[in-house]
């Protein structure tokens, strides 16, 4: 039986980073080999071919400092050679691209890299050549994979990440979460799962908000947006002022300290929102988008060339980026047509079950791990 290492941040609990919940998830479905998580702990529950090496200290985001980078190469280095494959699942970067490749690699140990994100806006063409190291380099996106064809790179495959459609799919309201964030049956609730400062879009979304409220007295706004940094954290006081000035704080709830269920809060929606003005630092296929798709809700997406392979007029609506009218408007037409929301979100779900299902790509993986 190979083994395989998966080289990640901390796989444990909060379940709020797309690269460890997607490692996490391709981990418990991939059958025939011996997977090894690098965790905080050690994890419960799991299939008997996942082991648990108890690495970090923390699994908190803005925690994971120099020390523990150190704990992972560390661990790295002293299991040097043991796997047949080594999986990489982070964002490269100079110094720890040239620390795995003089340091880190073994002749006996095959290596993978799982590349969200080309980042353009940071790294030159230059940059990239010097960034890639492994025997296969795996894109989310043919996005990714044309640029890294481009560049002369000939072992380059496109998969698509995964997520649990069995957990993410059209639910009942959660009565109990209703409760808490003071939702009713009646309320028509709209729902952002992005960031604070990246991506450009939650004044967007708040601007929107203020003019959706005029028009629809039983709008109400859920903002799924991790504080990861104080940057995050002075964002969202200036949101909290922007919507308590017009009268909304009882419209709007926070989903934002890692410990609610995604699912339950993409089916608190009717419809979700990601009109993002750019992709900086974010997957290419960003798991908040086919989350929210796979439970049957209607998205409005932005006209980003990144995102076409995501979203079309069959399952999504799509508008210019950094255009408040024409998100208040795609809003208040799915507010105004039921028929049109359930169409979108049928045509969503269908579309991740042919593309996302995280079965289907463990399947794929499980043929990349034995012919490596």
């Amino acid at each position: 039986m190979k083994k395989i290492l998966l080289v990640t941040r901390p796989i444990a609990p909060p379940w709020d980073e797309g690269s460890k919940n997607f490692a996490y998830y391709l981990a418990k479905n991939l059958v025939g080999f011996e997977i090894n998580l690098m965790t905080k702990g050690i994890l419960p529950e799991l299939p008997e071919n996942v082991v648990s090496n108890d690495i970090y200290t923390t699994s908190k985001v803005s925690d994971f400092n120099f020390s523990q980078k150190l704990r992972a190469l560390l661990f790295q280095f002293k299991t040097k050679g043991q796997f047949d494959i080594n999986h990489y699942f982070f964002t490269p970067t100079k110094l720890n691209s040239y620390l795995i490749k003089n340091f880190l690699k073994s002749k006996h140990t095959k290596t993978i890299q799982t590349i969200a994100s080309l980042r353009d806006d940071l790294w030159s063409d230059c940059d990239i050549k010097k960034l890639m190291f492994a025997d296969l380099i795996i894109t989310y996106s043919d996005h990714a994979k044309n640029k890294l064809d481009s560049l002369g790179f000939q072992n380059v495959r496109r998969v698509y990440p995964g997520i649990d459609l069995e957990k993410y799919q059209l639910q009942e309201k959660n009565p109990e979460l209703m409760r808490e964030k003071n939702i009713s049956q009646d309320d028509f609730v709209i729902n952002f799962s992005g960031e604070y400062v990246r991506l450009g879009a939650i004044d967007l979304v708040v601007d929107s908000f203020i003019e959706i409220s005029k028009k629809i007295p039983t709008a109400k706004l859920t903002l799924a947006v991790r504080i990861k940094n104080e940057k995050d954290a002075q964002k969202k006081e200036k949101v909290m002022e922007k919507i308590k000035k017009n009268n909304l704080r009882e419209k709007v709830s926070f989903f934002d300290n890692g410990k609610y269920d995604m699912p339950e809060v993409y089916n608190l929606c009717d419809i979700s929102l990601f009109p993002v003005q750019n992709m900086r630092g974010k997957f290419d296929i960003p798991l908040a988008v086919i989350e929210a798709m796979a439970c049957e809700k209607p998205i409005i997406l932005t006209d980003l060339e990144i995102l076409k392979e995501l979203g079309n007029n069959n399952n999504s609506v799509i508008i210019e980026k950094d255009n408040l009218q024409q998100l208040t408007d795609a809003i208040f037409d799915l507010y105004q047509n039921k028929e049109k929301r359930i169409l979108l979100g049928k045509n969503a779900r269908k579309f991740c079950e042919e593309n996302f299902d995280i079965k289907k790509i463990a399947e794929i993986y499980e043929d990349i791990y034995k012919t490596l």
